[in-house]
């Protein structure tokens, strides 16, 4: 071989040799970038399955126990307002039953309020057509008879009147009261206060503290009294 040969291998050894990579790395090559590529590949699958498993549960895995806990929690307060929506159905109930009842006895006391007052009266009646019936039946009218058969009648009705608590105004004697005394008249009086009730034109009732009626009365005053109106009027005493 020629020196000129020679001289060229030598200088084509060292082209390769400065083509060739430093110690410690490796030519890169198509088989090595597959490789890469799919490492990462599946190191992006993996992180992709942990964070979104599949089913769509949550990113991390819940402990058997955790999720016992939160199941058992669940139904304690599914229990608790299954619980509480049927006492307000029973309370519910229990109003309307009240309010119920409530209305009827309302009605009742609207329609047979009067009933104890009607039957205690029935015996008043039976002796008042009991009077009448023996006047009828007396060839003269005794009228002392009929007069006592009244009378009894009219005790009967007041003992009856007052067993349902309607009782008699007190007015004879007693102080003008314009709540419960209607003054039909004025009548001079030395012996009485002025103001005094001297007579009762028609009694007045009241049932326990509510006025059915007043008491129509004739009041006293002084004598001085009508001359002074007397001279207002111009008229002599």
């Amino acid at each position: 071989m020629s020196q000129a040969g020679d001289d060229r291998e030598q200088s084509e050894g060292w082209e390769a040799l400065s083509e060739e990579p430093a110690e410690g790395t490796i030519a890169p090559s198509a088989e090595l970038e597959d490789a890469l590529r799919e490492a990462a590949e599946a190191v992006e699958a993996r992180e992709e399955e942990r964070t979104n498993p599949k089913g769509g549960g949550p990113a991390f895995a819940v402990p058997h126990e955790a999720h016992e806990r939160v199941l058992e929690q669940l139904e304690a307060t599914r229990q608790e307002l299954e619980a509480q929506k049927e006492a307000g159905l029973r309370k519910q109930a229990d109003f309307e039953n009240l309010r119920r009842r409530a209305l009827k006895e309302r009605q009742d006391a609207h329609s047979y309020g009067h009933e104890g007052l009607a039957r205690d009266l029935l015996a008043t009646v039976d002796n008042l057509e009991r009077a009448i019936e023996h006047a009828k039946a007396s060839e003269h009218g005794d009228f002392e008879s009929i007069l006592q058969g009244v009378e009894m009648v009219r005790r009967e009705i007041l003992t009856a009147l007052a067993q349902h608590a309607v009782l008699p105004v007190e007015a004879l004697g007693q102080p003008f009261d314009p709540n419960v005394h209607e003054a039909m008249a004025q009548m001079d009086s030395d012996e009485a206060e002025s103001g005094t009730v001297l007579e009762v034109l028609q009694p007045g009732y009241q049932l326990r503290d509510r006025l059915l009626r007043p008491a129509r009365v004739v009041v006293s005053r002084k004598p001085e009294a009508q001359l002074a109106e007397k001279h207002e009027d111009g008229t002599e005493a």
